[in-house]
């Protein structure tokens, strides 16, 4: 299964939910997908590579220490966004899910993904509550395209989203504890911006 869509169209959103599409997994998870969410994209991601403190990581892994293959940085709950097109996205995505959701989103992560050989591992965001509780992650995509794939913890049938230029894609219900997300490396790539929308003392 692939949710693959119309990928390089100019976004013409207006932070509408009218198109959203849902996409049911298993054992509780499902992914929505709205293209072309965010308006003024191209200004967002200007704003965002030059305004954004960016930072490099690094993280053990094994017997070294080794870069994380991305820039970040995360806007707390509390702190001004980088651009006011993304305090509407949030204000926007706490007005359509909290019913559901059942709390605001109040943090926003950003990852910088400059070229093809920048990337996110297999993981779920479960060192804070998404281990134990259903929660949703909501992410704006804006930049090159790049696919996010998801596959069921313990194996099982994998899918893929194509995120492109100003789309969206909520990750709900069980997706973080029973299901593992990344964006894995491509041989060409232009630079990419995600910002990952989250409810408190979700990681």
């Amino acid at each position: 299964m692939d949710f693959q869509g119309s990928l390089f169209a100019p976004p013409t959103g207006g932070l509408a939910f009218d198109e959203v599409a849902r996409h049911r997994l298993t054992r509780g998870a499902w992914v929505d997908v709205t293209r072309s969410w965010l308006p003024d994209a191209d200004d967002v991601f200007r704003a965002l590579v030059a305004d954004v403190p960016w930072r490099a990581e690094r993280r053990q892994m094994y017997d070294r220490v080794v870069d994380v293959p991305r820039l970040v940085h995360t806007y707390v709950a509390g702190e001004d966004l980088p651009h006011a097109a993304l305090t509407a996205a949030r204000a926007a995505l706490t007005a359509h899910y909290e019913p559901e959701l059942g709390e605001p989103f109040v943090t926003a992560g950003c990852c910088y993904y400059r070229d093809g050989r920048d990337s996110v591992a297999w993981h779920g965001d479960t060192i804070g509550r998404g281990k134990t509780q259903d929660t949703m992650v909501a992410i704006v995509s804006v930049g090159d395209p790049r696919r996010l794939v998801l596959r069921p913890r313990g194996g099982g049938e994998s899918t893929s989203i194509e995120m492109g230029h100003g789309d969206l894609v909520v990750m709900g219900g069980s997706c973080q504890r029973t299901w593992e997300h990344a964006v894995p490396k491509v041989a060409h790539a232009g630079p990419r911006i995600s910002v990952q929308f989250r409810p408190l003392n979700v990681f």
